[in-house]
């Protein structure tokens, strides 16, 4: 991509710090030359997708861009978040990009490395940012709202000598069929809707009882799971946090999880505003290229508008998060303009393809897929809707009464 062209992919502020560029630019390059050709593969899963993922894997730890974000102490890079949000856009812009540059597991390794205790560390950590194993995160369940986390069913019983059975299904669990690690939300104490009870335990894949139910396809696409935990017996000092106080580690989770999709969701959708506008310029009709069509310069208009639009507000949650402070506001708008934008501007891009769109010689089926699915996927447009204009409210209320006193 020229110079000009990657500027204006990434253009809208903030701007890419200048220590960071080059890092950026060969990330990008590396997704754009090595991961992208690679799609159809690894979105077919089974072997011959597991060997073409170790081979990517095995060039970005030989070009220096293995696990960027995660801490050098465990062998990572430690790119600071504020920087990092930049590389994420360019390795987001496939679905398989963390996964090949080795950063899908920053949200498993900073809970472990926070929360878990000694032997989680000790075991499992440094071989996740490996690359050696793999883990996922089971929150939501086939039976209860996914947005109501008080009414989980599945159960963690204490059989003393601090460990715990545990029994229950969820659904839509992100990798987990490939995972060594799952972590499982589960009432410990209490009773269902008690806001206190619930607690995060670390599952090895492989202790009897657990297992893959079956694959969810997502819009035809696959790489969620339903599993099923049938009286797995897990360690007292696999429990991740305090007992009791799981909403704490998953909130803290959440943000981190949700600002991370948001940037490479902006990586996605400047993907497809470039699919959008190179077919503008070079599918020519009897009166010359798509391009000169008012309707179609609408689209690529709306399409810079949104993405112009949605960077600031995303890169203002990863500035909050980055300073240790409150962002709920701040992701929740992000999380809610990114996913509108990615669908709408993967729309726009299909549009202009016409029926070339809607088939598999471009990847616009698949960024439109995500698009939709990130509107209801890590809480759906209306929790994030009510949960921000709700804080924003009491925010008015208290601003009012401190007024009349």
């Amino acid at each position: 991509m020229a110079e000009s062209q990657e500027s204006e992919r990434f253009g809208g502020a903030p701007r890419c710090p200048d220590d960071v560029v080059e890092l950026r630019d060969r990330v990008a390059a590396f997704v754009r030359g090595r991961v992208v050709p690679r799609e159809p593969l690894l979105d077919a899963g089974g072997r011959e997708a597991a060997e073409a993922l170790r081979g990517l894997r095995s060039e970005a730890k030989a070009a220096g861009l293995w696990a960027l974000p995660l801490p050098e102490e465990l062998g990572g890079q430690g790119l600071p978040l504020r920087s990092y949000a930049h590389v994420a856009e360019a390795e987001g812009a496939s679905d398989h990009g963390p996964a090949a540059l080795g950063s899908a597991p920053l949200l498993d390794v900073t809970m472990l490395w926070r929360h878990g205790g000694s032997r989680v560390r000790e075991r499992y950590v440094k071989r996740l940012v490996a690359g050696e194993i793999r883990a996922c995160y089971a929150m939501t369940e086939p039976e209860t709202p996914g947005t109501d986390p008080f009414l989980t069913t599945t159960r963690a019983a204490p059989i003393g000598g601090g460990a715990w059975r545990v029994s229950g299904r969820k659904w839509f669990t992100s990798g987990a069929a490939d995972a060594d690690l799952v972590t499982v939300l589960a009432r410990t104490d209490g009773a269902p809707r008690d806001r206190e009870g619930l607690s995060l335990l670390l599952v090895p894949t492989d202790t009897p009882g657990f297992r893959i139910v079956r694959e969810l396809p997502v819009l035809g696409a696959g790489g969620q799971g339903e599993i099923e935990l049938d009286d797995v017996f897990v360690d007292g000092d696999h429990l991740v946090g305090e007992r009791g106080k799981a909403l704490a580690v998953a909130g803290e989770r959440l943000q981190l999880g949700r600002t991370l999709r948001c940037l490479r969701w902006l990586g996605q959708a400047a993907r497809a505003f470039d699919l959008l506008r190179a077919r503008a310029v070079t599918r020519t009709r009897s009166r010359g290229p798509l391009g000169d069509l008012q309707l179609v310069q609408s689209h690529v208009f709306e399409s810079l508008l949104a993405l112009r639009t949605v960077r600031p507000l995303v890169y203002e949650a990863v500035d909050r998060l980055d300073a240790g402070l409150d962002a709920h506001v701040e992701v929740g708008l992000a999380k809610v303009a990114a996913a509108r934008t990615l669908q709408q501007v993967a729309d726009a891009a299909i549009q202009v393809h016409g029926a070339a769109g809607l088939g598999p010689d471009t990847a616009l089926p698949a960024l439109f897929r995500t698009g939709r699915a990130a509107r209801i996927l890590d809480g759906p447009d209306e929790l994030h809707v009510t949960s921000v204009a709700r804080r924003v409210l009491r925010g008015t209320r208290r601003d009012g009464e401190a007024e009349d006193r």
